[in-house]
């Protein structure tokens, strides 16, 4: 595990470093299983490192709503843990994947003065809400081809990762509006599929169903 890698901890020496490999486990996780529940305290800090979570709210009448699907390497849900708040929402993986589990407190305690570290986890911040203001900007002008051309361009890989139903949840359109959209974009040249799989072909031609 090295944790140089990660761009949250690119900036720190390396006796830092290694404290900090002594307060994290890299912990392995499978297809659907919890990294946390809504209401739980966030003893720990979680960075993905590899696989695909969502994170959602359950509503009265038990239906999922799914807030975000994170991919790595992305901090989840760490305002929870700055703010010392139960978790706001549950986390699931998608796919199978791969967490960096800190202790938080000792985190804090030992990093959280390191200039150059806070300011990754502000950035952290800053780019979760520059995506929850894209998705409110998305929903209220964009078209559904230009909504899921969008979605492809930014997220290759959560497009063949994900099945289309999961898709067309996280875009708020119906999977048959869903379908219609890929014809499209297949008949464009900007995606293709192969052997039961999609892939890009010309992001170019992608990136005009929605600039």
């Amino acid at each position: 595990m090295k944790l140089k890698e990660f761009y949250l901890f690119e900036a720190l020496e390396p006796k830092h470093l290694e404290r900090l490999k002594e307060i994290s486990t890299l912990k392995k996780y499978k297809k659907g299983q919890l990294l946390f529940l809504e209401g739980e305290q966030p003893d720990n800090l979680h960075l993905l490192t590899s696989g695909v979570l969502k994170v959602y709210k359950t509503d009265p009448k038990g239906n999922e709503v799914v807030l975000k699907h994170f991919q790595p390497v992305e901090l989840i849900a760490e305002l929870a843990n700055l703010e010392h708040i139960p978790f706001p929402a549950s986390a699931a993986f998608e796919t199978d994947g791969e967490v960096l589990v800190i202790k938080y407190g000792l985190f804090e305690s030992d990093f959280l003065r390191n200039p150059a570290l806070s300011l990754s986890i502000i950035k952290s911040l800053t780019l979760k809400l520059r995506a929850l203001n894209t998705v409110i900007s998305q929903s209220m002008t964009m078209t559904s081809a230009g909504k899921v051309a969008r979605f492809i361009y930014d997220n290759e890989s959560l497009f063949l990762d994900l099945k289309q139903h999961k898709i067309a949840s996280i875009l708020n359109i119906t999977p048959e509006t869903l379908s219609r959209v890929i014809r499209k974009l297949r008949e464009s040249g900007a995606i293709e599929k192969s052997e039961n799989k999609f892939r890009v072909v010309d992001r170019k031609q992608l990136k005009e169903f929605f600039s």
